[in-house]
């Protein structure tokens, strides 16, 4: 059999494995249909593939309601999403998190969607993509970084959209339309997707659309606003798929992503149930594009595909800081930034069959940055305190810098079936990275001197220097070995032994001195790159002729050289450093029952202790941890789900779902001050713990499916993430209360 079934047949293969109910013939019994991921590069069986990996579909996606990263979270073990804002999230995976928001770094879960990495560097907005018309999202825990690279340190999530139908014109349309009693707040999401064979068997084209437009639950006290953090979010996508013999084909992907929230979501508790308070809105909004060319061919030995990727996303990043102060004097901040990603990866994966299985790559990944960062007073705060000689706006700080970075890697992974039953897996990556920072113009003063000492007067900018900082190259590898061996068709055993790191990171600040107390910090030079050991074993099976499926996994990760990202006490400038070492170890498990025909049940439950465990007096005194502190993860995260499929008037589908998830409560950042390290961090604190219920219930009419919800539906108001830093006031993200709703579905074709 040729390897095409890993390309243009694979699309096919993966659509019929979705995770549907079946009935086998033979004794009317109900087992669960095979799933097939491509995490290894090559179509498999979830069920064959040595590693911890959580498959979704759409048709999961939408009976679930889920519709972005917090939902595949939430569904997934050992995993937790610390969402303050729309576009401002970020995925901690078995622990591999310091405080949560990792500023400056690069974060220690890659979101891909199809083969672009979305999640960047830095104080970025990073888009949450609408999840709609997707061939499967797969979340792959533990270090990725063979076949994923740096930024997948702890895990990769991988957003998969549909490719073209050559066969048959399709098209699909969703309706959500949703209510929240506690804000008076209306939801509206729409959906649609046009699938058109242009030439049969030959050239297809696919376009999807959408729109969201969802009221806020949070009350702004400062600006007046009651649905403060209202989002929304337009964009569309087109693939053209070009199929001109069985051994080639070639994809064209253009998308289109604008997504504008109008406020964050943190609150302050203390003024109230979801009330927030700042001067200005605080934004995170993304226009994002992104350019993909997909060429496969067939060489009957192997498989070549060609990747190339082009991403530009614009964002504003705008936040009030004056809680760095304690709402003493205005402290707005204003982030233009531009980035332009260009990815291309070539990879050959031999075809299937004999003693060996191989797959080699190239990767090259470009990113620029362009970044135009201002801080400003208030022109009436100025006038009262008689201060002078600032620009119009009250901008007194100004930094225009543009960030070159590169990655250019060689990968490969070998399997050699020993035996039908035991096979063996080693795999390699090597990469180089570079990055050149242009400070191309700006200014500072003295504005926190005067402001906080009274003083009167014109206020000197003082110019920066355009300088070009040349930062050495680096060389770094990752590499996994892993024994696999299956008893039987439904039984798969396997140990794994992983590495993952994250690039080095620069300060941009780096040599700066506080204007509010020059004794302080120095800003560093920055962060090398951290180092993790993933040890893992696990079971994946299917019992009582596939009523019962579960894979279980346990791990114990070493990672030493933590890239954390720290504050300076007087300023609050944040820079990169690294700290000692952590060790994180867990259980997870995913276990599926169908005890009787039309009945699922399921749980998705992890176990994590993860925690400081080696820690030098520089290190403690400059990031504010203590030996033995907790990392920013849950003891305990899962969820309980069930659904039931019935049939009601005239023997009309229907079914009722339902979920149960649960997070327990962590630390977010370390007990005590960066550089007062026996003094309590003031803006230390710690989750909740907390359970949401949610329900669903539908029916279908012919092409029409109509489904009641019920989300949070115990309307707990649960703090799921805190910010650890003071510079905002509102610091306390809280669970969206109840909210109800209905959604239609269609299909026309």
């Amino acid at each position: 059999m040729r390897n095409l079934a890993c390309a243009a047949s694979a699309t096919a293969l993966l659509a019929a494995a979705s995770a549907a109910v079946a009935q086998t013939p033979s004794n009317d019994a109900v087992v669960l249909e095979e799933i097939v991921v491509t995490a290894t590069r090559r179509a498999e069986r979830l069920q064959d593939v040595p590693l911890s990996i959580t498959a979704f579909t759409q048709t999961e996606l939408t009976q679930k309601g889920i519709v972005g990263v917090e939902g595949i979270a939430k569904e997934t073990p050992g995993v937790v999403m610390d969402n303050r804002s729309s576009n401002n999230l970020s995925v901690t995976t078995r622990g591999i998190s310091v405080n949560g928001y990792d500023a400056g770094l690069q974060s220690t879960t890659t979101i891909y969607l199809n083969d672009l990495p979305l999640t960047t560097i830095g104080n970025s907005v990073t888009l949450d993509p609408t999840l709609f018309d997707v061939e499967r999202v797969e979340f792959l825990r533990g270090p990725q970084g063979t076949l994923f690279g740096s930024g997948s340190l702890s895990g990769a999530l991988r957003i998969l959209t549909k490719s073209p139908d050559l066969t048959q014109t399709d098209k699909s349309l969703s309706v959500d339309g949703g209510y929240t009693p506690a804000s008076n707040g209306l939801r509206q999401r729409y959906n649609g997707m046009v699938n058109v064979p242009l030439v049969e068997d030959k050239l297809g084209l696919r376009v999807v659309g959408f729109y969201r437009h969802e009221d806020g639950y949070v009350e702004n006290t400062g600006t007046g606003k009651k649905h403060a953090n209202t989002l929304e979010s337009v964009g569309g996508r087109a693939m053209l798929l070009w199929q001109p013999t069985e051994r080639l084909s070639l994809k064209l992907m253009a998308l289109y992503e604008d997504s504008q929230p109008e406020d964050a979501s943190l609150v302050t508790p203390s003024l109230g149930k979801r009330k927030r308070y700042t001067t200005m809105p605080d934004l995170y909004t993304s226009q994002t594009q992104q350019y993909n060319a997909t060429l496969d061919y067939d060489f009957d030995w192997a498989h070549l595909t060609s990747s190339t990727s082009y991403g530009h996303q614009k964002g504003h990043f705008d936040v009030d800081l004056s809680g760095t102060f304690n709402l003493a004097l205005p402290y707005d901040l204003f982030n233009t930034g531009v980035w332009k990603t260009l990815v291309q990866e070539t990879r050959l994966v031999s075809a299937t069959g004999g003693r060996f299985d191989w797959t080699v790559g190239g990767y090259y990944l470009h990113r620029d940055q362009f970044l135009d960062a201002r801080q400003a007073s208030r022109p009436d705060f100025l006038a009262a305190r008689g201060i002078t000689g600032l620009m119009p706006d009250g901008t007194f700080y100004s930094n225009v810098t543009d960030a070159e970075s590169y990655e250019l890697a060689g990968f490969g992974e070998l399997t050699w079936h020993i035996t039908d039953k035991l096979s063996a897996i080693g795999g390699l990556r090597y990469g180089k990275y570079k990055t050149t920072v242009d400070v191309l113009s700006g200014f500072n003063s003295a504005y926190f001197t005067y402001a906080l000492g009274g003083i009167r007067g014109p206020l000197a900018l003082v110019p920066t220097a355009p300088v070009t900082r040349d930062y050495p190259s680096t060389e770094k590898s990752s590499w996994k070995a892993s024994l696999s061996y299956e008893p039987s068709r439904n039984m798969t055993l396997y140990t794994t032994v992983s590495t993952g790191y994250r690039t080095p990171v620069y300060n941009v600040r780096a040599g700066s001195v506080s204007t509010v107390t020059p004794s302080d910090l120095v800003i560093p030079g920055g962060a090398s790159s951290d180092d993790l050991t993933n040890y893992e074993a696990g079971i994946k099976g299917t019992w009582l002729d596939g009523k019962l499926t579960a894979n279980l996994a346990a791990y114990y990760i070493d990672w030493s050289n933590l890239q954390v990202q720290a504050n300076r006490v007087s300023d609050s400038v944040q820079f990169a450093t690294n700290i000692g070492q952590a060790v994180s170890k867990g259980l997870e498990a995913e276990v599926t029952v169908r005890p009787t025909r039309g009945l699922t049940l399921g749980l998705n439950a992890a176990l994590n202790d993860a925690k400081v465990t080696k820690l030098s007096t520089q290190q403690a005194q400059v990031s504010g941890a203590v030996d033995g502190s907790r990392l920013a993860s849950p003891h305990l995260q899962g969820s309980f789900f069930g659904s039931y499929s019935y049939t009601l008037f005239d023997d009309r589908p229907a079914f009722t779902s339902f979920q149960i998830q649960h997070v327990g409560s962590f630390p977010v950042g370390f007990p005590n001050t960066p550089g007062k390290p026996t003094v309590p961090r003031p803006t230390y604190d710690s989750t909740d713990a907390y359970t949401l219920l949610n329900l669903q219930t539908g029916i279908t009419f012919n092409d029409l499916t109509v489904t009641l919800y019920g989300e949070n539906l115990t309307n707990r108001n649960a703090i799921t993430y805190v910010h650890p830093e003071a510079f905002v006031y509102s610091r306390y993200a809280v669970t969206r209360p109840l909210t109800v709703g209905v959604r239609l579905g269609y299909n026309l074709w």
